[in-house]
């Protein structure tokens, strides 16, 4: 009866937030209960026991809602008082005190304190010790409930419990003869490995003894006394268990035969009991050897932002998990999951991780909270349309009472909770993937994705098999976020990917099975699409294809997988429900966005608004007619070679009129059913859907701007033309865009519409009517004072992008109210906006460099010079500020004491504050910030010497410059860093400029020593930049030589004779190389650099020293000897001629 009782109550509502003022009656019946048990003292006579037993029968049965007024420590101090009133030989008063500590704990969602819980593990632990073996189940129960969270308070019983001969692992042993009991201790070890965030982790001695019990437990077979239910939620609590060790205890798989072990298991697990497949795994799956390729992301530490980025609005948004609703939450809740009908309930709040106290899970409720994926409680993070429930670890009582022959029969209910297992397994697969690198991942890649259409053997398995063929749409929409985790930054791996299947070859090669795989992923994606009814599960589906949109290099495939894709996905911009009509758009963006098969995505552009609306195969049966194409806003509209070709049509582009007539258009009846991301009674589109279709133009915009920049793919005469750009901007400000930017209720809208303004061609905005242009620059520098950081932070960064524009940069009015606008962003909290506001300060910078090399001097003379020190000062303020800004701010920096005229170097106001500029440049070349930092430290040093009104000669700070330059060339770890460094010291044009003999012998010596050392690193990964840094010191040894005084001979003499040999060795290398042009500006043609050399060999030549100084004497033969062994080499017999003439 109690059992019955303690299964039957679990409402499992969350903790709650404060005892504050409780509703009367709950709190006072369990405060009466508590009273009279706390009154008890022990009694072992027959009277004693039987109050006892109807005073836990009671708190057992009392009724807990959420928001009780029962506090945490009046729990603790409840069970605490109930343990002394209950001695171990009573097991009957033992089994039912076991139950009350896991019913209260699990239905008020309470911590037990550590002091408490020290007393109450003690007396558990030696309630199993003692008491009989038909108890143990339900003592189990109490302790897991005990250790839940409470992990890392657990050390001084951890040996009892986890040791060689502890408890648990005697319990959980496959030697157990009772099923039920060994499963209740897999599931303690569950909660014990589960981290609460701020709490330290399990130590990893126990880590490694957990994650082994849980391994062997899913590679054990069912034993024959166990049935498949119980067996089911066996597997569940491991699979608990290592996601939790994954997640919160941040376990790492270095082993490759652990990681192939676990991965083996999990795809077993993936296809538990899936109906018409059984198959067998090996014990271990091992890696296929991958082509080596550098897995760090490229490094961008030049001052451009990419005009693509969003900085304030971001597809992907998470939502933070509070901690306390992981922690708790156990709640006896039943759905179907056999009907391929359900479909999955969107998470609608924080994820809620409801595996807690007692037993396993079964069916769960279709409006569960989500499972954290990103990791346990410690992980913080989760996608709000994760198809990852609660559901997956929920719980059930060891009573089946609570089940009925209604719901299903027994069958059914065998099916849910095998559904649970693969799920289960998938949310476990999910954090492997997530805690191991992409490239170890990806020597995996063939077990778990397609490469030929065959299904059902074992060979052929594959997360498509989940996502074509399993009756729940959960597990469907399950499998589909693990591939789309795969596919989230494969785009280097699969670039390898070669679609060669008409040659006949003895075998296949890695590039070409990666090719069959991308085709059969899109292949089966599609077949899914066709054959889904669930919206949420539909909805993961597309998210999947646009992810691998993103990552396909479809210049290396066929034709024709980008139109299917997009034919099919037409239909479904007009589905009921709002979730897939947004997914839709961004996958549309994808294809737009994707840059190597433009003739492809031009040739889709240009389909007629009609076409592909009625005739897709696509089961989509809530579709308006045709019609709601034609009824975008009046205007002018871009014919279809706006966005493709300089072919014209009599019909606009539709995916252009599609997403304006989203954003300015009143909805449709048709598709209002399940919006529920609208405001109510609103008659526009859904907020999400204008934001897509926002992005989406913008997305347009970026491709445009991709086609004109100098190194695009397109040829000129394929290239958009710039007329039907700017008809294709005249509509969007005479619709989309002034709507959205005035929209200030939706502040994420607002920011959208900044990015995408953003956006435009600048050849196209200087052809814009006047007005428009007005429009746009009113807009951006009135929205930069929104209170909004999303907000300002786009319209900092969309003013950063116009500062640039030609026909604006001259602009001094503009330029002024630019900058004092980028000036107050500065100031912001936000450090978001502060690094969007710097990024726009350099941008603006350069543009005064640009006006400055202009014949015409008006903007300098009319710039004002008060302005300037407000520039100079907030540089000097954000190069102290976190790297995000600071990167920029010394940019910025650099180009202001570069742009700095003599007018305004002989203000006494601006002697202080260049002396404070350059120290903060000094301070941010030595220290030890991010590369991008040092990197822009070292070019804004090289700017500031470009200054020939600054006293490089007589200031102070100049040696205190180059010392931190020569410091760098010599010791950074980071080549691209020294090649900068060495570029800087290259830049001074004139002797003086590198002040005495002592500071050019220490450039010359630190040079020569860096060329030394430039094969000197620890990090692979840099030796591909060696050549670039020889290169780079080898020009400033002869920018040095070219300048040396008299004075200097004899130390380059000096350094000659010690490393003539070398110094020699590579100046020939850098004369005969023919790399590119670096990004430190080396020469790139043979001549320029001979000429150099044959530059500094005629200075020397023409210096004046005593006849027969024996310095001169040896540079020049160091010099004529490496000309001759050049030109020898070479085969130039007439510059040689000319050298021995001289």
């Amino acid at each position: 009866m109690a059992a019955a009782q303690v299964a039957g109550s679990l409402p499992g509502g969350p903790p709650p937030e404060t005892p504050g003022e409780p509703p009367f009656e709950p709190g006072r019946g369990f405060r009466c209960l508590s009273a009279r048990l706390c009154a008890l003292r022990p009694d072992d006579s027959s009277s004693g026991r039987t109050e006892i037993h109807l005073l836990f029968d009671q708190l057992i049965s009392e009724t807990y809602s959420e928001g009780s007024g029962v506090a945490p420590e009046d729990v603790s101090t409840l069970l605490v008082q109930a343990c002394r009133l209950v001695p171990l030989n009573q097991n009957h008063l033992v089994s039912k005190l076991s139950q009350l500590i896991h019913h209260l704990l699990n239905t008020l969602q309470v911590i037990v304190d550590e002091q408490n819980l020290d007393f109450l593990l003690a007396y558990t632990i030696s309630a199993i010790q003692q008491c009989s073996s038909w108890t143990h189940m339900q003592i189990l129960q109490a302790l897991a409930a005990l250790v839940y969270g409470n992990g890392s308070k657990c050390q001084k019983y951890l040996p009892d419990l986890l040791g060689k001969s502890g408890l648990l692992m005697k319990l959980s042993d496959l030697a157990q003869s009772d099923p039920e009991v060994r499963r209740a201790a897999v599931h303690c070890m569950a909660n014990l490995c589960l981290s609460v965030p701020g709490q330290p982790y399990l130590e990893e001695p126990y880590q490694n003894i957990c994650f082994q019990v849980f391994l062997t437990t899913l590679q054990s077979p069912k034993s024959s006394d166990m049935d498949d239910i119980t067996f089911c939620m066996l597997l569940q609590n491991a699979l608990k268990g290592i996601q939790s060790l994954l997640n919160g205890g941040k376990m790492k798989l270095t082993q490759t035969d652990e990681l192939g072990a676990l991965l083996a298991v999990l795809k077993k697990s993936m296809f538990h009991g899936l109906p018409g497949l059984n198959i067998e795994m090996p014990t271990v799956l091992y890696p296929t050897p991958l082509p080596q390729y550098d897995g760090r992301p490229p490094i961008q530490p030049q001052q451009s932002e990419s005009s693509t980025s969003r900085p304030a609005v971001s597809k992907k948004k998470k939502s933070k998990v509070k901690a306390k609703k992981i922690q708790q939450g156990e709640k006896e809740e039943e759905e179907e999951e056999s009907s391929g009908e359900r479909e999955v309930a969107p998470v609608t709040g924080p994820g809620r991780l409801n595996l807690h106290r007692g037993d396993a899970q079964g069916p769960s409720s279709p409006g569960a909270q989500s499972l954290p994926l990103a990791g346990s409680g410690a992980a913080g993070k989760d996608r709000v349309s994760s198809p990852f429930s609660s559901s997956s670890w929920r719980r059930v009582s060891s009573s089946e009472s609570d089940y009925s022959d209604a719901e299903g029969g027994m069958q059914s209910k065998v099916r849910s909770y095998q559904a649970k297992v693969r799920q289960g397994a998938l949310a476990c697969f999910l954090s492997t993937i997530k805690s191991i690198e992409k490239k170890v991942l990806y020597g995996y890649w063939s077990a778990f994705v397609p490469d030929t259409p065959e299904l059902g053997s074992p060979q052929s398995v594959s997360l498509m098999t989940l996502t074509l063929k399993d009756p729940s749409p959960k597990t469907r929409a399950c499998a589909l976020q693990v591939l789309s985790a795969i596919l989230e930054g494969s785009k280097q791996f699969l670039s390898i990917a070669e679609d060669t299947s008409d040659h006949k070859r003895a075998f296949t090669p890695f590039s070409v099975m990666i090719a069959s795989s991308i085709k059969e992923l899109h292949r089966c994606l599609l077949l899914a699409l066709v054959a889904e009814s669930s919206s949420q599960t539909l909805t993961q589906i597309i998210k999947c294809l646009a992810n691998l949109v993103s990552n396909s290099p479809y210049n290396r495939l066929k034709l024709s997988l980008l139109t299917k894709v997009w034919n099919q996905i037409k239909p479904y911009i007009r589905h009921k429900d709002v979730n897939v009509r947004v997914s839709s758009l961004t996958l549309l963006g994808a294809i737009v966005s994707t840059h190597a098969p433009l003739p492809e995505v031009q040739l889709l552009l240009q389909q007629p608004c009609s076409s592909g609306l009625g005739s897709s195969s696509s089961a989509t049966p809530h579709l308006s007619p045709p019609e709601w194409w034609k009824k975008a806003p009046s205007g002018p509209f871009v014919e279809e070679g706006a966005v493709s070709s300089p072919k014209l049509s009599s019909e606009p582009c539709w995916l252009i009129r599609l997403c304006i007539s989203i954003v300015v258009l009143p909805r449709e009846d048709s598709c209002s059913g399940s919006d529920a991301g609208s405001a109510g009674g609103s008659i526009y589109e859904p907020f999400p859907m204008r934001l897509e279709a926002l992005q989406l133009l913008e997305e347009l915009g970026t491709s445009l701007i991709h086609q004109y920049k100098p190194d695009s793919s397109v040829a000129p005469d394929q290239r958009v033309p710039v007329p039907l750009v700017v008809t294709f901007w005249t509509m969007m400000l005479n619709g989309p865009l002034p709507r959205a930017l005035q929209n200030a209720e939706h502040p994420t809208l607002q920011a959208s519409a900044c990015d995408a303004l953003s956006s435009i061609l600048p050849e196209a905005f200087s052809s814009l009517p006047s007005d428009r242009q007005i429009l746009c620059i009113t807009m951006l520098l009135g929205l930069n004072d929104s209170k909004n950081r999303l907000v300002k932070a786009a319209t900092s960064r969309a003013l950063g992008v116009y500062v640039l524009f030609p026909c604006l940069r001259q602009d001094v009015i503009f330029v002024a109210d630019t900058a004092n606008a980028i000036l107050m962003s500065l100031q912001d909290k936000s450090l978001n906006v502060r690094a969007k506001a710097a990024w726009s300060l350099g941008n603006l910078t350069d543009t005064l460099i640009v006006n400055m090399e202009t014949p015409d001097p008006s903007f300098q003379e009319e710039f004002s010079g008060l302005l300037l020190l407000k520039m100079l000062q907030s540089a000097i303020d954000a190069s102290k500020d976190k790297d995000k800004v600071k990167s920029n701010a010394v940019r910025a920096l650099g180009n202001l004491l570069h742009f700095l005229q003599p007018s305004h170097i002989e203000k006494p106001r601006f002697a202080e504050i260049i002396e404070e500029a350059i120290q903060a440049l000094i301070s941010t070349v030595l220290i030890e910030a991010a590369m991008k930092v040092r990197w822009n430290a070292c070019y804004a040093l090289g700017n500031v010497f470009k200054n020939p009104a600054l006293p490089l000669e007589t200031a102070p700070w100049t040696s205190q410059a180059y010392n931190a330059l020569t410091s760098v060339v010599t010791s950074c770890k980071n080549f691209k860093v020294r090649i900068r460094s060495a570029a800087a010291l290259a830049v001074p044009h004139r002797r003086e400029h590198y002040g005495s003999v002592e500071q050019y012998a220490q450039i010359w010596n630190a040079l020569v020593t860096a060329l030394q050392k430039s094969e000197d690193t620890t990090d692979f990964l840099e030796f591909k930049y060696c050549a670039s840094l020889r290169t780079q010191i080898c020009q400033a040894l002869i920018h040095l030589l070219s300048l040396a005084s008299p004075s200097d001979l004899s130390c380059i003499r000096e350094t000659l004779e010690l490393h003539g040999d070398m110094v020699q060795s590579f100046i020939l290398q850098f004369l005969k190389s023919g790399t590119e042009r670096d990004d430190a500006g080396a020469p790139h043609h043979p001549q320029e650099r001979d000429q150099m050399v044959r530059t500094a060999l005629g200075h020397i030549n023409n210096v004046q020293v005593l006849t027969g100084d024996p310095a001169k004497k040896a540079i020049v033969s160091f010099l004529e000897d490496t000309l001759t062994i050049y030109f020898d080499s070479s085969g130039s017999q007439v510059a040689l001629l000319g050298l021995t003439h001289r």
